[in-house]
């Protein structure tokens, strides 16, 4: 007889996507000794040990991959149920667990406001990963819709574009490049540059474009944020390649300086992302199409 809970398969989910009770327990809005309890308490259960502490990390035992493997199906699959409740109740109410990555962070909050204009009692549980981390809450199928800067590669996905993400290279007002114009990308090379983390989608875009022209920057740090990158730039550590769309008010206000390089910016697209084989509910379908018909305008006027 099944003696674990809906709730210890939760929170073991989510410490098994951060790697990190007190991470887990921030998402879950719940204190970290609840977490260790409910861990505890399916491991009791299960009578087989599932996590282990490695350093400042918490990884999963051999048996932990197998039950987050069985766990992830299962929980996917009773999604579905609540998302056939959900069809037959109608558009008016329903639940849409959405991801983003964090350089959406600065419109997505707009246009989530917009959406529950329209449809008030729709609730969204709104999670923020980098590209990769999104990949595998994709391939898991524990996600409903995602918002990501390219189309995933090798996940049978289906992915609509709904507003532009024109990127570039910034720097301070001081910077010997700042006053350059129509500088030739070459420019760049040896220059000193704060980047977006490994397995970001900004990062892999900078790295494209700057192998098609043959630029090798001076990578002095990795930073996991933008709001992180765009101090350490205003405080003169470099330059860096971000999305415009976060950087909007530090260029009005002078503290930041778009470099003006020949084939830059170079415009992306925001997609929205779901797994092709995922069907939709109600909630999620009417996010999905308030997005590609709504936003662009939203965040061009916004961002």
């Amino acid at each position: 007889m099944r003696r674990y809970t809906l709730r210890q398969l939760d929170t073991f989910m989510e410490v098994a996507r951060s790697e990190s009770v007190s991470r887990a327990a921030e998402r879950l809005h719940v204190t970290q000794p609840a977490v260790s309890m409910q861990l505890r308490q399916l491991e009791e259960s299960l009578g087989l040990p599932l996590l282990e502490v490695i350093g400042r990390r918490v990884q999963l035992t051999d048996a932990g991959r197998e039950v987050e493997r069985c766990a992830a199906a299962a929980l996917a699959r009773l999604k579905e149920l609540d998302d056939l409740v959900a069809a037959q109740r109608g558009l008016k109410h329903g639940k849409v667990d959405l991801a983003v990555v964090s350089t959406t962070k600065y419109f997505m909050p707009m246009l989530l406001m917009r959406f529950r204009k329209q449809f008030p009692d729709i609730a969204i549980t709104l999670q923020i990963h980098n590209r990769e981390s999104m990949m595998k809450l994709l391939a898991r199928n524990e996600i409903d819709l995602v918002i990501m800067g390219r189309a995933p590669q090798g996940l049978d996905c289906c992915s609509t574009e709904f507003a532009t993400n024109p990127m570039a290279v910034v720097c301070a007002p001081d910077h010997p490049l700042s006053r350059r114009r129509s500088a030739a990308m070459s420019v760049l090379n040896g220059q000193d540059f704060v980047v977006r983390e490994q397995g970001s989608g900004t990062r892999s875009t900078m790295e494209a474009v700057f192998a098609e022209h043959g630029v090798t920057p001076r990578v002095l740090m990795e930073m996991p944020s933008n709001e992180t990158i765009k101090q350490a730039v205003m405080a003169g550590m470099g330059m860096a390649f971000l999305s415009l769309r976060t950087v909007r008010h530090e260029l009005a206000s002078g503290h930041l300086v778009l470099v003006d390089i020949a084939g830059l910016p170079v415009i992306r697209q925001w997609y929205v992302t779901h797994l092709g084989a995922r069907r939709l509910s109600p909630a999620a379908e009417a996010l999905k199409n308030f997005l590609v018909e709504e936003a662009a305008p939203l965040v061009r006027a916004w961002a």
